[in-house]
């Protein structure tokens, strides 16, 4: 299976305080009800699954997994499955609570959820991913469902997984169930652009940001942290649209070159040798060096916790679009903001993947399918409402873009909180 480039966090930054640091702050500027608070603060589902796959050999292995849902004020909960051997509760929670403020802000019908299971991919086989993957499946499908929770692929996950995920849902129901996940393939009720619409919508965002800041794209260097599925995207697309991408890295490491890079070619060399380590004419860098280069634009597109309070001194990117979920820290975005760094965050920057998750939600429950260039369309129709919204209350209260965007997203979710009341 294709791996989704990752970076192994440093520090030892806890993803779920940091989120809740992030909800405070947004609370606290919108005097947010403290029941209401109370409620948002904490997921209200958490699933945690131990499970026996039986591996080629004949053994039995066991792995944990989890299924946190954060809110289900909005509608069905909506968040990828991650297979990584670093993953916690914690993290599966602050990606859920993240999720219910990426959809809220994006206007789309879902509250956040997210899954993981603590497992490295990699030395497995396909048969045995697909026990893995299954089992997993049948242990949290107690909680999914079309009108309940859709998961989606997330790091080393892909639309085959999601393609198991399904099958194994509608062999339980005795009829088939696409709707119950999104990111499968085309073949089995996906949507027309949903592999490239993370990396295709922070694309689309650069371009905002720079219409806002005054800055022509032409005229501007990337480094992009993370060439999986989300940063290879960006990257092309970016380039396409103008951008000069200098370095990208992936798990085994980085490239840079002050000619820029070929994009395309960079991708056929990733397709042969599985890293962009050793591209002709590049030279070598670590991941860490690539946070620090001097470019205008850095797109961290990796895991969470990258850019820190040990490191945000360092950064030289005046802009900063994040394609990943949490890798800026609350006390790095504190540094950043003193030092005029722009952040696009999150919950804006890759909110693509989750828009065309949304459209093919909605293509699966009407069993009636977009073309590819009406999906784009409407992906830039939402994702520029969103980013206009977060910047503009970003400015009317006086306040950096993520706070502006979690203002937007949180008070939508309070107001869905207060509508419905509580039950009983």
């Amino acid at each position: 299976m294709a791996v989704e480039a990752v970076v192994i966090a440093p520090g030892v930054d806890d993803p779920w305080l940091n989120a809740q640091r992030q909800f405070d702050a947004a609370a606290d500027v919108l005097q947010l009800d403290p029941g209401v608070r109370a409620i948002l603060r904490e997921p209200q589902r958490q699933l945690i699954v131990n499970f026996p796959v039986k591996m080629d050999d004949g053994s039995v292995r066991l792995f944990e997994g989890y299924r946190v849902q954060h809110s289900l004020n909005r509608g069905p909960t909506k968040g990828g499955i991650r297979y990584h051997p670093q993953v916690t509760l914690n993290e599966v929670k602050a990606l859920a609570m993240w999720m219910t403020w990426k959809c809220a802000v994006a206007g789309i019908p879902f509250g956040g959820a997210k899954g993981g299971v603590i497992v490295d991919p990699q030395p497995l086989s396909r048969s045995e991913l697909e026990r893995l993957t299954r089992r997993y499946a049948s242990e949290i499908s107690v909680v999914m469902g079309p009108e309940r929770d859709i998961p989606a692929p997330d790091v080393n996950t892909t639309p085959q997984v999601m393609a198991w995920i399904m099958d194994t849902v509608s062999m339980s129901r005795g009829y088939s169930v696409p709707a119950v996940v999104t990111g499968k393939p085309l073949s089995v009720g996906g949507s027309q652009g949903r592999n490239a619409a993370t990396g295709r919508g922070c694309a689309m965002v650069a371009q905002q940001a720079c219409s806002r800041l005054g800055l022509d794209p032409r005229q501007l260097t990337v480094a992009v942290q993370g060439f999986g599925n989300v940063g290879s995207n960006a990257a092309g697309l970016m380039a396409e649209g103008g951008f000069s991408v200098l370095a990208v890295s992936d798990v085994y490491g980085g490239i840079h070159s002050e000619r820029g890079l070929d994009i395309p070619a960079l991708a056929r060399h990733v397709q042969s040798t599985g890293s962009v380590v050793g591209f002709p004419g590049t030279l070598p860098l670590t991941n860490a060096e690539l946070l620090e280069l001097p470019v205008d634009v850095l797109v961290p597109a990796a895991l969470e916790n990258q850019i820190t309070a040990r490191n945000a001194g360092q950064v030289q990117a005046k802009l900063i679009l994040e394609g990943a979920n949490g890798p800026t820290t609350p006390d790095a975005d504190e540094i950043l903001l003193r030092r005029g760094v722009t952040v696009v965050p999150d919950i804006v920057a890759n909110a693509g993947g989750v828009i065309v998750s949304y459209f093919e939600w909605v293509q699966d429950l009407q069993s009636f399918f977009w073309e590819e260039g009406e999906i784009n369309q409407r992906l830039e129709q939402i994702l520029t409402r969103a980013f206009t919204s977060s910047w503009e209350a970003s400015e009317r209260l006086s306040v950096p873009l993520r706070l502006g965007a979690y203002a937007v997203a949180v008070e939508r979710v309070a107001e869905a909180t207060r509508d419905r009341g509580l039950y009983p």
